[in-house]
């Protein structure tokens, strides 16, 4: 009997947004309130997408000589569409270099003709337009957007742009990014070579992987020791070690470091987040062990590129390797994997001294370094009189447009107070404040009242005849038994269990409701299961028009209740009931729309202040007024982590994840499978969890003043049993406790257990097993008061 032949294994890895796949597609975004601007060539089609719903667009087309050519587009315009106008005129930095650019075509900013408006109001979700282009065009794209008071649900959402191209270069090489400001300088470092450049002090250097997962190692000198003889050059050693970081990023850590532990760069932006700071450039030696001699590499290129400045040539350069993805093991490997860049990823530097800079574009094609096709490096130089935010970038789906971070309503406010900020989901948060720190915050919080900037929650309106049958087949709670004014706690699963996200939602009406929680799927989430169920309703992201701030501690409501005024339809703070909201206004009749909810996460009384990011320095400007005789204090993510800890309250990417449901996280109260009758999304495996169920969420006790860590092994000899989910010190225990989800067979309050350190066999910490995951107030009557 003749084998059986088998066909060839072919590797078909699905890779979202990136260029090579669809060489004639391209992406762009159209933010909320805000527009884009994209060249057409002839015989290419716009395609204009509500990606949620309930959003108009406006259109603008320009031909070459500057004047409107709507009618290359088959459109006319519209009466009172003017926003796009309105916007250019605002006044705003953004708008100016819009101005500017639009300027150098022709175009007169100062008399723009009427708009075209794609689609009628109440669009559904996916509506769309397609537009095919007569001639070469200019097109402005806008996402119309009002002021929206705080209880209103009407929300601007963004727009995606697709354009297909009629004719795509022969090189599958996307377009570049727009530049973001007045370039100076710019070049393309093709795969395989380095370039020199000079930049001074103040000014900035842009880093653009244009195709995607391709390396570049730069290197930079001080010039002024160059020209005294010195080779002072940029050191991954030392800015590793002054940083604690594996390598720079935005914020805090962003500073490159010379050899003389002198600052030389300082990182503004960074689109990716994931570089590599372990190791050499590539070098000859590299590609000869492996057998392709006289292969080129990175290391010789930034030879050569610099010895016209008399730098003497190294066979191995120390770069800083952005784009190239490598990490340290648990077992002390240096692993290597692909980029994770995407078309037009990049990072912004900006230099702290004159600088002799080189860059390259690796060559390296014979692992996955560069995605196993190396492609181009492009730089961009700006002049020191811009101004760009510090920022990273963040991305809801894979294929999605990167979202730099934001600032909330309440930036001004807070970084007057400090400097200390991270990129919390998106937004930068304080971690703490300058002249309180993180015990202060919290002593403030549980014995006066405390204020903490939360606006990075991500909010969704939900509306629509089908919002209730919705959100009671997305979450685990009974949505039917929310009344109008009240808030339920919730989790949102997937369908074998695992907790997609936790969060609160707040009843505005019988078909409207508000969805508080961290994590921005969410909404793509709700907006997949309502269109696989066919249901009539809206989805809007909601978080760039409503920023928030929690006002926590025993004197909560003695501030509040001097600021907020109600009309008598709704009920005054100081009867507010506990997970109930009120809407009312600042101060009087006339002052900012609010809507106040009690709730918090910090196992005190209460509340959480909702308001326009125009109104949010109006709003915290009178909380200090009226809050620093109460000896109000601001309040950071360092101690809002204590503060939950001790109340028992649950984290994303520590208490749950997508491996862990409601049950193990310690909130099945939040399903009522008794109770509930509808069927909801992961039910049944949830059934079958709760019957069998292999872990719980407990309490821990340290004995001893060291403290345990997220992720350390829990053990019973040398079993591990549990993990520590998360740990703190409790100043008002005065001891360490920590959460941790432990087998079932040990959950019995007093069970003696060890804390793996080290190794988890060489160091153990004892703890017991407490009686509440609550280790403050178990009976919240605090909270409750």
């Amino acid at each position: 009997m003749p084998l059986q032949s088998n066909p060839p294994v072919i590797s078909r890895p699905l890779e979202p947004a990136l260029f090579a796949r669809a060489p004639a597609l391209e992406r762009h975004r159209v933010a909320p309130g805000g527009l884009t601007v994209v060249a057409l060539q002839a015989d290419d089609r716009l395609q204009v997408i509500d990606l949620e719903g309930d959003q108009q667009a406006e259109l603008l087309a320009f031909a070459a000589d500057g004047r409107e050519a709507l009618a290359a587009l088959g459109l006319r315009a519209s009466a009172n569409a003017d926003f796009i106008a309105r916007l250019l005129a605002d006044g705003s930095r953004e708008s100016a270099h819009v101005r500017l650019g639009l300027s150098r075509r022709a175009i007169d900013c100062q008399h723009l003709p009427a708009a075209a408006t794609l689609w009628p109001p109440r669009s559904p979700a996916g509506s769309e337009r397609l537009l095919q282009a007569a001639g070469e065009l200019l097109v402005i794209v806008a996402a119309p957007a009002t002021a929206t008071a705080v209880d209103s649900q009407r929300r601007a959402s963004e727009l995606r742009l697709l354009i297909h191209r009629a004719n795509p270069p022969s090189l599958l090489t996307p377009t570049l990014p727009p530049p973001l400001g007045e370039v100076l300088d710019e070049f393309t470092i093709a795969p395989g070579s380095a370039r020199d450049y000079l930049i001074g002090a103040g000014q900035y250097i842009q880093v653009i992987d244009v195709a995607g997962r391709q390396c570049s190692d730069f290197v930079a000198f001080d010039r002024r020791a160059l020209d005294g003889g010195r080779e002072i050059d940029l050191d991954p050693t030392v800015t590793r070690t002054l940083n604690g970081t594996a390598y720079p990023g935005p914020g805090l850590f962003g500073k490159f470091f010379g050899r003389d532990l002198q600052p030389m760069l300082e990182v503004r932006r960074d689109t990716v987040g994931r570089h590599d700071t372990f190791a050499l450039a590539c070098t000859a030696r590299y590609y000869e062990a492996q057998g392709y001699f006289g292969h080129a590499n990175c290391s010789d290129n930034i030879s050569r590129a610099l010895r016209p400045h008399g730098v003497q040539g190294r066979r191995g350069w120390p770069a800083i390797n952005f784009f190239f993805n490598t990490a340290i093991d648990a077992h002390q490997q240096l692993t290597l994997d692909e980029p994770w860049s995407r078309p037009g990823d990049y990072v912004l530097l900006r230099a702290m001294s004159d600088l002799l800079c080189a860059s390259s574009s690796c060559p390296d094609d014979i692992d996955p370094a560069n995605g196993w096709q190396p492609t181009d490096i492009h730089v961009r130089l700006y002049d020191a009189k811009e101004r760009f935010s510090i920022a990273m970038a963040t991305r809801k789906t894979p294929d999605a447009d990167p979202v730099l971070t934001r600032e909330s309503g309440f930036h001004p406010g807070t970084s007057a107070l400090t400097g200390q900020f991270i990129d919390y989901r998106g937004w930068w948060t304080p971690t703490q404040y300058d002249g309180y720190g993180a015990i202060e915050e919290y002593h403030g919080c549980r014995q006066r009242v405390a204020v903490m900037d939360l606006s990075a929650l991500r909010k969704f309106e939900v509306i629509g005849p089908d919002a209730e049958a919705l959100l009671n087949y997305c979450l685990t709670r009974d949505v039917r038994k929310l009344a109008v004014g009240q808030v339920v706690y919730s989790a949102m699963c997937y369908e074998h269990g695992g907790m997609l996200d936790d969060g609160t939602l707040l009843r505005l009406g019988a078909d409207a409701f508000r969805w508080i929680c961290g994590e921005d799927y969410a909404g793509v989430w709700l907006r997949e299961q309502a269109a696989k169920l066919g249901m009539k309703v809206w989805i809007k992201s909601a978080s760039e028009q409503i920023h928030n701030i929690a006002v926590q501690g025993p004197r909560s409501r003695d501030l509040l209740a001097q600021m907020i005024w109600t009309p008598g339809t709704q009920p005054a703070l100081a009867e507010l009931g506990w997970f109930r909201f009120l809407i009312g206004r600042l101060d009087d009749y006339d002052g900012p729309p609010l809507m106040v909810s009690r709730t918090g996460y910090t196992g005190e009384l209460g509340y959480e202040v909702w308001c326009h990011p125009d109104d949010a320095m109006t709003l915290w400007t009178r909380l200090w007024q009226l809050g620093e005789p109460l000896g109000l204090v601001p309040l950071g993510l360092h101690a809002l982590d204590t503060l939950r800890i001790e109340a028992g309250l649950i984290f994303a990417g520590y208490e749950f994840s997508d491996q862990t449901d409601p049950f193990e996280a310690g909130i099945g109260f939040s399903v009522p499978l008794k109770s509930k009758q509808d069927d909801f999304i992961g039910r049944e495996a949830l059934l079958r969890r709760n019957i069998h169920p292999q872990q719980r969420l407990v309490g821990l006790e340290l004995q001893g003043n060291e403290p345990a860590a997220h992720g350390d092994g829990v053990h019973v000899g040398r079993a591990r049993v549990g993990v520590i989910t998360s740990a703190t010190r409790s100043p008002l225990l005065g001891r360490n406790i920590a959460l941790c989800r432990l087998d079932v067979g040990y959950c019995e309050p007093g069970t003696a257990l060890e804390i793996g350190k080290l190794d988890g066999q060489q160091k153990r910490l004892p703890a017991t097993v407490a009686s509440s995951t609550i280790a403050y107030d178990p009976e919240k009557t605090r909270v409750r008061a």
